[in-house]
């Protein structure tokens, strides 16, 4: 991508109408744009990490087993009715909507009952289970408030696997996978070790269900934090009974604000039974199957990063998800020095290294505060003062080191970071 044709502009003041540090960074760096309260537009920049972060989530599902599907976003009354979730009453953050016809219709916020119906003409036998099926959707929720950025959203994207099982034991198993994926896509993305299984209520599916909480200032839940353990309890369920249960001392623990970034719920036999999804087993009885959900904010954790990651002159992206991994930055207008530029920008693009080139007419000091707010791992800059040297001057932002680099290295070295 050559900077001067990128249409977005970066920011030097933060928005006004922002108060949270991932939206001012975000829009700073011309990663997204606000609609309004709640609703961001993705631009290039932010939807290239987007796109980064929900493919490591897409590799990490698919090896436990899940197979991705797309289901529909308007929802029909009926199957929401049978599980008693349509009314506002018991679901305070519905968008509905009417036809013309005056048929009333709601924007998906989860899942879990249009898929049971769903499987109910795929799944007859016990030969037919386990079935694991996982999607990456947009989602609507009618929130209160929305002053957090894009960690609590009106409209996000959300990665939502359902398990379907013959038995609780089958259940128990897949839900052990699915913990090991999280913590893979977390370790992955760069805020692994930031990032906390956390006991949480099961509600009326279990007696627990887990979160997975990053430590953040930003956050809006209090966890109490076993670092040692590296688990972690949710202040809604912080009782002594809770502490016995799972060998924790309070004077081990810590109380931190922390960001739910996923959470995972066994869900028994509700849905099923609500929706009428069965199967014949071994020994000819039909009976229900045994649902799990696992739900992963793909937006919020594009914002998480950037909250975690972000500097007072910009987000330092982990390597997995930056929009680019080498921001080439040429100096000056010597022609000997844009003829190098571009040529090396033309060989690390034949070896499919993502490069943004900063080839505009523009100021030293415009182009470094530039690459600082972008924030892309390795900036490499050439000039006359690095050709005199035959070298590029590479910053890994990393690990904030500065060095030359022979121009015959430049390849080699970008093909293995």
């Amino acid at each position: 991508m050559l900077q001067s044709q990128l249409f977005t502009k970066t920011r030097r003041e933060d928005p006004k109408d922002e108060v949270a540090k991932n939206a001012k960074l975000l829009i700073r760096g011309g990663f997204i744009a606000k609609s309004l309260a709640g609703v961001y537009v993705l631009l290039p920049l932010g939807l290239r990490v987007l796109d980064k972060i929900s493919q490591i989530i897409r590799e990490e599902m698919n090896k436990i087993g899940g197979q991705e599907l797309r289901l529909a976003t308007l929802q029909d009354p009926a199957v929401w009715q049978a599980s008693g979730r349509w009314s506002d009453e018991v679901v305070d953050n519905w968008f509905k909507t009417k036809l013309k016809n005056d048929t009333e219709l709601g924007l998906g916020f989860t899942h879990e009952e249009p898929l049971a119906k769903l499987m109910i003409d795929h799944i007859q036998s016990y030969r037919d289970l386990p079935v694991y099926v996982y999607q990456i959707q947009t989602k609507f929720r009618n929130e209160v408030r929305a002053k957090s950025g894009i960690l609590r959203g009106r409209e996000f994207l959300m990665k939502d696997l359902y398990s379907f099982n013959v038995d609780q034991a089958g259940l128990d198993t897949f839900y052990e996978k699915a913990k090991v994926a999280y913590r893979r896509v977390f370790d992955r993305v760069g805020i692994g070790a930031q990032t906390f299984l956390t006991f949480a209520s099961g509600g009326t599916f279990s007696k627990y269900s887990h979160e997975f909480q990053a430590i953040c200032s930003a956050g809006e839940d209090i966890i109490y934090l076993s670092r040692d353990k590296e688990i972690a309890i949710n202040d809604e369920v912080y009782r002594p009974e809770v502490l016995a249960e799972l060998g924790l001392d309070e004077k081990e623990l810590s109380k931190e604000t922390a960001i739910e970034v996923g959470n995972i719920f066994k869900l028994g036999t509700k849905y099923a039974e609500a929706l009428g999804l069965t199967y014949v087993n071994e020994a000819g009885e039909r009976v229900s199957v045994v649902m799990g959900s696992y739900g992963l904010g793909v937006t919020r954790l594009f914002g998480t990063i950037a909250e975690l990651c972000g500097t007072d002159t910009g987000i330092n992206w982990p390597d997995n998800v930056a929009p680019f991994a080498i921001h080439l930055i040429m100096l000056g207008n010597d022609e000997v020095v844009t003829t190098k530029a571009k040529t090396i920008y033309e060989e690390l693009s034949a070896k499919n290294i993502e490069v943004l080139f900063d080839d505009r007419v523009a100021g030293a000091g415009e182009k470094f505060g530039d690459a600082d707010l972008i924030g892309i791992p390795h900036r490499l800059v050439i000039s006359v003062k690095t050709l005199a040297n035959n070298s590029v001057e590479w910053f890994n932002r990393g690990v904030g080191k500065t060095e030359l680099v022979a121009l015959d290295e430049v390849l080699n070295r970008a093909v293995n970071i």
